[in-house]
């Protein structure tokens, strides 16, 4: 069952286990449940806290819901939760942008292992989910709303916070093995030990899949087109002495995947290869009330386009790289008052180019670029009374092309003794331009970071020892300063018409000119009596075009339906089988600015099972897309119709 809680981007103070301790400053820190209490902890909030002491919402999915799903894509998973739609260029491996409450994509800090992950070299520097799959992941959170004060440029959306697992016993592994529809195959193995004061654990997975035309067969898309995705992930940490550690954390994938063109089918392909890198020290001083964090975190993201028709294959080539050195603080002033604080400097560098298909034409230079933001924050939680959690944060960032910005949140979570949860939070988020927004062939280096400011207000109520739950938030948030591409005619006088420092013209350029607002209702329910669990989600979400004098204002921003759903049930034999059924359903979007061309709402139904051979192996299988329903999350390519899976999977 999936668990839906309400709360701020905000740090709480550490639940009474953790009196006078400080909570670990780090977002990768375990947070397993409080056994008595059942109380789940959460760290995208840059350090362990309870979800009901978190004002912002936020939904948490661990290790038993992440293998229970059994999706192979974190996408799909994050598709099961509220305010979250997504649009994919066809099928697994094709460009995939994720959007929650409404949000650009680019407007989503993804985090691995404490290390925020994005592109650089990409144009709107958002992160491309095409690639992420569930991997070695043993706990995935989403906190939504405008998050800025903590994770700092893009997190206007919300985060999404990926944990991988750390291992618990002397020596221990998992692997799962499963094929389907379309030659799927997917295998996955990690391994792992605790040893005295060493902990460690490797995992890899191999993904691959004939695939289905990206282009849908109504536009002229008959072959298919094939994806392949090698990842490896790795974590060891080291205890020196009592109170002091070191750390080593990695992630990699590679990606293979066809690709067709606009018009039809064809040969190109495209690669993406992601490196995070992570080496931390971590440090606790006054008994534990004082902890720290000092780390360096390196992300290398690889793209490549290829078109094997042409003379010269290679048709774009990318790299972008971020660097990032930080500290992270935490301070337990007392039981009920603390503080999470952190300094961060962040240099980001960038290179694209597009060479001709003649080989005769020479390889033009790449376009680069380079920026640094130096960050501090800090906030602050207070519980004045039992039950009643208040926090408060700031952050300023200063970036070498635009200057400063500052920014502000608060928000405050109450639980009666009723186990009545009330929230509310404000929050401020931004983005800075894109480092191809600045340097490209359409940069513009005066351009401003887009800004957001955004509220919520929520209620929770638990009954019958927390075996039924149900929810609702709403939010609004408004988003000023959006970057769009202006087009430019062969005769604009526009100076940014012409290629900077030149009397060349180009077909455009970046601008400062939009504003979008959004605003929605999240509601959520479960149920578990005995071995039945059902639960259910529904999302209304307004992403409205609010730019002034302009023919798209009022329309809805391209891609997000307004309505979205999900429910599923499942029942737990006692004999070890386990089988249930869940349903996804998304309203009408539209694919453009304009809202000319519609996009169809659609129902998926997916079936799946499980049985417990032994305590140690389990067999697995599940049917998508049951009804073979056929819809489009993006105008002209194809989705994935019905298919079915199967499996083996082992913990020892």
């Amino acid at each position: 069952m999936f668990r839906l809680a309400v709360s701020v981007s905000a740090l709480a103070a550490a639940s009474g286990a953790l009196a006078q301790q400080a909570p670990a400053p780090d977002a990768a820190a375990p947070a397993a449940s409080t056994e008595d209490s059942g109380e789940i902890i959460v760290t995208a909030t840059r350090a362990p806290v309870a979800i009901d002491q978190v004002p912002a919402s936020v939904t948490v999915l661990d290790k038993a819901a992440i293998d229970r799903s059994q999706d192979i894509g974190v996408t799909e998973l994050l598709l099961r939760t509220p305010g979250i739609t997504m649009s994919r260029n066809g099928g697994y491996g094709t460009s995939t942008s994720l959007r929650i409450r409404g949000a650009e994509s680019d407007q989503t800090v993804v985090v691995i292992d404490g290390v925020k992950l994005n592109d650089p070299a990409s144009t709107g520097g958002g992160y491309n989910f095409a690639n992420l799959l569930t991997g070695d992941a043993s706990r995935i959170e989403i906190l939504r709303g405008p998050q800025s004060t903590l994770w700092g440029s893009q997190a206007i959306g919300g985060v999404v916070n990926i944990v991988t697992a750390m291992p618990e016993a002397p020596i221990e592994g998992s692997f799962d093995l499963e094929a389907g529809s379309r030659a799927t195959v997917s295998a996955r193995a990690a391994i792992g030990g605790r040893t005295g004061p060493l902990s460690w654990r490797l995992g890899g997975q191999s993904f691959t899949t004939d695939g289905i035309s990206a282009i849908a067969p109504t536009f002229g898309g008959h072959e298919t087109d094939g994806y392949t995705n090698r990842s490896a992930t790795g974590r060891a940490e080291l205890e020196l002495a009592t109170n002091l550690s070191v750390e080593l954390r990695g992630y990699y994938s590679s990606g293979r995947v066809n690709i067709d063109s606009t018009s039809g089918d064809n040969p190109d392909f495209s690669t993406n290869k992601e490196f995070v890198g992570y080496a931390g020290v971590n440090f606790a001083l006054l008994d534990g009330r004082f902890r720290n964090r000092v780390a360096y975190a390196h992300t290398d993201t690889d793209r490549d386009s290829f078109s094997p028709l042409r003379a010269r294959a290679l048709s774009f080539e990318s790299n972008g790289q971020n660097r990032r050195w930080e500290y992270q603080g935490s301070f337990a002033f007392t039981q009920r008052i603390s503080a999470v604080f952190g300094l961060e400097n962040e240099r980001s560098k960038f290179e694209s180019r597009s060479p001709a298909g003649a080989l005769a034409t020479p390889l033009p230079p790449f376009a680069t670029g380079d920026a640094e933001i130096t960050s501090v924050y800090g906030q602050l939680s207070i519980e004045p009374v039992d039950g009643l959690t208040v926090n408060g944060g700031v952050r300023h960032d200063d970036h070498s092309r635009y200057g400063g910005q500052t920014l502000f949140s608060t928000g405050a979570v109450w639980r009666l003794p009723t186990d009545t949860i009330l929230r509310a939070s404000y929050g401020e988020g931004f983005k800075a331009p894109t480092l191809y927004q600045l340097f490209s062939e359409y940069g513009n280096v005066a351009l401003d970071p887009e800004q957001a400011r955004g509220w919520e207000a929520g209620v929770e109520q638990q009954l019958f020892d927390r075996k039924l739950s149900f929810g609702a938030t709403y939010f609004e948030r408004v988003t000023t300063n959006q970057i769009i591409f202006n087009s430019c005619s062969a005769t604009s006088p526009s100076p940014l018409c012409l290629v900077p420092g030149s009397t060349t013209r180009r077909s455009g350029y970046y601008s400062n000119v939009s504003r979008g607002e959004a605003h929605g209702i999240e509601a959520a329910a479960a149920l578990k009596l005995g071995g039945l669990t059902l639960d259910g989600n529904y999302s209304w979400t307004v992403a409205e075009d609010r730019s002034p004098g302009t023919a798209n204002f009022g329309k809805w921003l391209p891609r997000r339906p307004q309505d979205s759903g999900n429910a599923s049930v499942s029942y737990a034999f006692p004999f070890g089988l386990s089988t249930g059924a869940a349903v996804r359903w998304a309203g009408h979007s539209f694919d453009n600015a304009s809202n000319a061309t519609r996009l169809d709402g659609y129902a998926l139904v997916d079936l799946r099972a499980e049985f417990a051979v032994s305590e140690r192996f389990r067999l697995f299988a599940r049917a998508e897309n049951v009804f073979d329903e056929e819809y489009m999350t993006a105008y002209r390519y194809g989705t994935l119709g019905r298919s079915f899976y199967a499996g083996v999977r082992g913990r020892f």
